[in-house]
């Protein structure tokens, strides 16, 4: 055994059997770590994109592993500091900065998008911050909006300017459910509109500093820089990989624009399952609750994050979905059990999330 697979097995035995890295290691220590070691299999090698995961257990690093490249132009593998586009990861960071302008009083949950913006067309007096948050807002997607064969990037400001374009929602707001990228995109906006500052620069002064998440930034082409960046790609019929890291909708913000590591996700776990705070706790207790639609239909969404149950079991959890990246992150709040999973390519097999939970949870649960 070498020393860092050594290292890896300490880490899991802290948790899950409390033995040491010696001959006599429990085989069923080794086998929550080739399971692992298996669902990433298809991530590891020198000629193709990776993948990081990492796992926590009662607040305790229980698997970290890096396994690929992050840019396969420069031969450089994936690391827990390389930085991964989140895509839609983003939008609890969105969530969180909104309540915290709600826990300053600058902005309610019943705040308009016209008490912020007073030219935006008059359906806006019915969309609150609320329904925002919770895709609830009903309004009009903005990739469907954009000019065909538009190759220049939107951004935030863009998407607004295109919700104020249009005279309806897709629904009465409150009254159903419809996943909303341009509702995050309208959110930073008003962030930016109550704050003065700029949403990238507004999140690192709320989160990411006082939590020290040192490489994580909403990135700004031309303004910042993100540094360990993982590249995302997309495999061709032939097998080959092909960079395909940058879309039309890949510099919008507030609905997936951040990048981030499994070294600075870590720092964040510690807010998710209520290590270290940046909100009051009853706003962060918010972020997890259900949303009641107008009808009295309770909804499988809260701020920032999908709410439903795997195996019976609570589950916290969501998906981050873009041209060149895929990732998940999954809260198990009654195991005290959190996942992390960021890959840099175009593709993830539809059952990996839950595969990887399950082999935790199964160790986990059946420990001495």
């Amino acid at each position: 055994m070498t020393r860092s697979r050594c290292a890896r097995r300490v880490v899991l035995a802290s948790v899950l059997v409390a033995t040491g890295c010696a001959s006599g290691v429990p085989h069923r220590i080794d086998t929550v770590a080739a399971r692992l070691d298996r669902l990433l299999a298809d991530y590891r090698g020198r000629d193709r994109p990776g993948a990081c995961l990492l796992a926590r257990h009662r607040g305790s690093v229980i698997y970290e592993r890096c396994v690929g490249m992050a840019d396969l132009e420069t031969n450089e593998a994936a690391t827990p500091q390389s930085n991964f586009r989140l895509a839609s990861l983003t939008k609890q960071f969105t969530a969180t900065a909104v309540l915290r302008l709600v826990q300053d009083d600058a902005l309610r949950t019943t705040t308009t998008i016209r008490d912020v913006f007073p030219d935006f067309p008059s359906y806006g007096n019915a969309v609150t911050v609320h329904h925002l948050l919770t895709h609830t807002s009903g309004l009009i997607a903005y990739e469907d909006l954009m000019s065909e064969g538009e190759n220049a990037q939107i951004k935030d400001a863009g998407v607004l300017a295109l919700m104020g374009s249009v005279d309806s929602t897709y629904f009465s707001p409150g009254t159903a459910y419809r996943y909303s990228n341009s509702g995050y995109a309208v959110l930073a906006q008003m962030v930016e509109a109550v704050t003065g500052n700029s949403f990238s620069r507004f999140l690192a002064e709320v989160i990411f500093e006082p939590l020290e998440m040192e490489g994580t930034v909403a990135y700004e082409a031309a303004i910042g820089t993100v540094v360990h960046r993982a590249y995302g790609y997309s495999r061709h019929g032939d097998g080959s990989w092909r960079r395909t890291d940058q879309s039309p909708t890949s510099a919008v913000l507030g609905d997936g624009g951040i990048y981030s590591s499994l070294r600075d996700l870590n720092r964040w776990l510690d807010v998710v399952e209520g290590r270290r705070h940046v909100l009051d706790p009853q706003l962060s207790a918010r972020m997890v609750e259900r949303a009641t639609l107008s009808t009295g239909e309770r909804i499988d969404y809260g701020y920032g994050w999908r709410l439903d149950t795997l195996g019976g079991r609570v589950r916290y959890h969501h998906e981050g979905s873009t041209i060149g990246f895929r990732n998940g992150i999954q809260r198990f709040p009654h195991e005290d059990l959190s996942v992390v999973f960021l890959s840099n390519r175009n593709e993830v097999k539809d059952t990996l999330y839950e595969a990887i939970a399950e082999a935790l949870l199964d160790r986990i649960e059946h420990r001495p």
